[in-house]
Parts: C-alpha cells; structure tokens; sequence
C-alpha cells in the first residue's frame, strides 16, 4: 500500500467529496522515525498485527507530537478498522484527533480527517462496524468544534445522516436535517449561496428519506426546492439521486391518477407523471452515469419499465447514451421485456419474467410492473377473442395461463372501458359478443326511420299534404322501418285534403 492510499481511498468515481491527496513523503523528519515508519509499512500485507505495533510506536519516538507520530497512528487505525478491532481503532482515533490543533497545519488535518472518515464509510461491513462509524463522527465533530472550521462540520453531519439514513433512524435524522438547513443559511433565513453544494447533498438525503417512507407530499416540496438552487455545483451522482427520487415520486403520482380516472380515459390516456417520470429517470441515468456510479444500471431498468407503462413505441434503447447497455449483461431481461412488450407477444413476456425472477428482488419494480403485465394481457385477450361472438372464459385462461377470476376481471374491465361489447354468463362462464356488423345495421335503420319521420312531419305541418295513395305510401315507409329496429307498425289513416 502507498503512502498516498487515502488519496487513493478517494478516487472511487461514486465518492463526490473534494478529493485530496496526503503528502506523506514530502513531509520530513527524523531519519530513524522515517525508516521505523516504512519498515512498518512493508509487514502490513505479510503481519499485519506486527505492523500495527510497529506504527503505534513512531509517536513515542518524536520528542514533540509531529507529522511521523500523526502518520503512524493513521496507518494503525485503518489497519485496525479493518482486523475488525473496533474498540482500538477508536481508541486510537482519539488519540490522533489531538494532533490536529497544534501538531500539523489545518489544512492537513482536515484533509487527512476527511480522508479517513471516507476510508472507515468504504470498509465498513457489519453493525459493528456501522457503530464505531458513528463513534468516529461524534469525536470529530466534539474534536472540531472549538476550531470554527465549518467546511469539516457539514462534511462530517452529513456523512453521520447518510448513516443513520441506511440505518434507517429516521426520528433522529429529522432532528439532524434541521440543523443542516440552518447551517447552509443566513442569520434572515435566506439560503446562503456559498453553501448552496453542501445545500443541495442535504436536500438528496431528505429526499431520499422521504422516498422511502412514501411522504410525497413532503418530498414533492424538497424536490421542487432542490431543482431550484442555482448557487451549486453538484456532483452528478448528488442530482442523481434527486432525479431518481423524483421519477419515483411521479410514478406514484401517476399511478394513483391512472387508477382514479379509469373509467374516463380513452384509450390511449397516459398520465402526465409518467411524462415527467420518464424524464426524471432518463435524466438521473445519465448524471449516475457521468458519475460513473453503479446506480445506472438500476435507473435504467426504471427508464424501461416507465417506457412499457405509457405504452411508448418508441425503445429506450434507441437514444446515444443508453445505447451502450443494449446488450449489457445487467440489464438483459429488461431489453428482453421491452422487445415483447412492442412486439405484443405475451407468451415471450410471461416466459421472461418467469426465469428472471431477481427483477422483482426491487421493490419499485414489483411494484409497477403489474399494471405492465395487466396491459399485456388485456392486449393479448382482444386478440384472442377478435374472432369469435362466443367463447368459454376457460379458453382464454388456458391460452394465456392465467386463473378464470384474472380472466373474468380484465373481460369486465373490457366491457365497462367499452374496448369489447358483449355479456358475460357467470352461471356457465361463457361470453357472448355483440356483432359489431348488427349494431352498425340497426344503427343506420335508426337514423334512416328519423329522418323519414321528420320528413312527413315537414310535409304535413307546412305543405298541402299527399293524395291518398302518397300518403300510405309514406306511411308505410314509416312503418317499415319501426319492423327493422324492432318498434310495432302502428295503424294508418290517410290525411283528409
């Protein structure tokens, strides 16, 4: 491991801090403390315990606290942290926090805190671990305090709320929140533009937090707020997680207005969130994908399933930037999906979503894509019974594989949606159709007999009648016609002159 492996901690293309990098070699000192240092650093891959000893005693060998002594217990506590010993890592991390006032330059320390708060949030893996996290923030925040150095205390805040935001200790972030406002504002209560980055990582945890607890109403207010601010520049992966957040929120939106106004829509409704849904997550693909983040991948998959939502013919695959994960492994039985969704081929959907049941391991997509599949099958069950007038409910659930219920709901669905005219018997479970060919005749029938109707109306009230023989004539026209639509031929009179 080199001497700069904090710098090296933070190149990690998901981290979005200020990156630095420790100038451990240009730092001098006391040649013997220099070669106890690096010995020690040449036995940690082979005997790691022993170098920990190794280091923990270059501070005893400085007359004076200094940058050796500094360095050496850096090393030892990242060690530690990592042979999950816990109790001594934050024993010694105290222990190095009383350098940083007097030992080395400020600007040193806080590059090195940061540094090593970022190392201990990458390799933590347990509970335990998480604990000792926490513990590590409020010794740098008690630490810092008395210094006024501002910058550090919104750092570290906000990696302790995105720590309690995985833990999920939401009463506690609530509180912690708050006071992130205030510090990224005036004394007037105004946002201070030289705050407005650290504002805006603030706004992506709350939102987030939101998110998960499904308080739209509070996250809309965020979100709205957050795509406001001018005065910052974000890391992409920051706007990110707001756009994602955002496009859940108007899928929720939309779903809920889908669900109300069914009755109403026409056929091709599609409500406006889902519009704006689209483009929250196409945008919040492409800034994790600026920020090289992993997350991508899982926005993508949203991008698709929001597209077969509105029933797009147009693939998501097609723009510049999502073509490269075309043919990604990752995101496979989405491109997959999406090609029989356009296609209409509900056996290929079925079959897709049967062997890739991992898609449904993401709450937001088992979710959702229920109603895609809904609208696969009420696809497929037009088709299947276009060419029939009647048909057992059992032959569409054995066509499609799916129950006599599921089948029976999207039929009535159907027939109130006015998509398909017909009865349903539930005694015998058939289905009867209305010709299309027969309503279209009795139609026609009906505005043939109306208008002959106000056509001898015309004549009688405003002309000087018909002769008798014209009259029966037009009478029995009348009558003709009420046969054909099913009225009763009433007796005639002729009109006296």
């Amino acid at each position: 491991m080199s001497d700069d492996d904090d710098f090296m901690q933070d190149s990690d293309p998901d981290q979005y801090d200020f990156e630095y990098e420790d100038d451990d070699d240009e730092q001098g000192g006391d040649v013997d403390i220099e070669n106890k240092y690096y010995n020690a650093k040449q036995m940690k891959v082979d005997n790691p315990e022993e170098a920990i000893d190794e280091f923990l005693s270059v501070p005893a060998l400085e007359p004076e606290k200094g940058d050796w002594g500094f360095k050496g217990l850096k090393q030892a506590i990242k060690l530690e942290f990592k042979m999950k010993r816990y109790d001594k890592a934050i024993e010694h991390y105290q222990q190095l926090l009383t350098y940083v006032k007097s030992a080395i330059t400020r600007n040193y320390s806080e590059k090195s805190i940061n540094n090593m708060l970022d190392f201990i949030e990458k390799a933590a893996e347990d509970d335990e671990a998480y604990r000792c996290m926490e513990k590590f923030y409020s010794l740098t925040l008690e630490s810092f305090q008395s210094t006024n150095n501002e910058r550090l205390w919104l750092k570290t805040n906000t990696k302790l709320a995105k720590l309690w935001l995985d833990q999920k200790d939401y009463s506690r972030l609530t509180d912690k929140f708050r006071e992130l406002h205030k510090a990224c504002q005036r004394e007037d209560g105004t946002d201070d533009p030289s705050k407005g980055t650290y504002a805006l990582e603030v706004y992506a945890l709350e939102i987030e937090m939101y998110s998960r607890m499904r308080n739209n109403k509070r996250l809309k207010a965020l979100y709205q707020r957050a795509l406001k601010v001018r005065s910052a520049v974000p890391h992409p992966k920051v706007m990110g997680t707001i756009r994602e957040c955002g496009g859940k929120m108007h899928m929720s939106e939309g779903e809920k207005r889908y669900s109300e106004t069914w009755l109403d829509k026409t056929t091709d409704y599609v409500p406006e969130n889902w519009k704006e849904a689209q483009s929250d997550f196409f945008e919040s693909f492409r800034l994790y994908d600026e920020a090289g983040s992993l997350l991508r991948i899982q926005v993508l998959k949203y991008l698709v399933l929001t597209t077969m939502l509105m029933g797009s013919s147009i693939n998501p695959f097609d723009s510049q930037e999502t073509k490269p994960y075309r043919d990604d492994y990752r995101i496979a039985a989405m491109t997959q999906l999406v090609d029989a969704y356009q296609r209409d081929d509900i056996h290929r959907y079925e079959d897709i979503l049967q062997k890739n049941k991992d898609l449904l391991a993401d709450p937001f997509i088992a979710e959702n894509i229920d109603e895609v599949t809904r609208n696969m099958r009420t696809k497929a069950v037009l088709k299947l019974v276009a060419p029939y007038t009647r048909f057992h409910m059992s032959f569409i659930s054995k066509q499609l594989s799916i129950s006599i219920p599921e089948v029976q709901d999207i039929l009535g669905f159907l027939i109130m949606d006015k998509k398909l005219r017909g009865r349903i018997n539930q005694s015998n479970g058939t289905v009867e159709i209305e010709s299309s060919a027969d309503m279209d005749r009795v139609h026609a029938m009906a505005q043939w007999k109306s208008a002959v109707q106000s056509l001898s109306r015309t004549i009688l009230n405003n002309g000087e009648g018909f002769k008798l023989e014209e009259t029966q004539f037009l009478t029995d026209v009348v009558g003709l016609v009420s046969e054909s639509t099913g009225g009763r031929r009433k007796p005639t009179r002729a009109p006296g002159r």
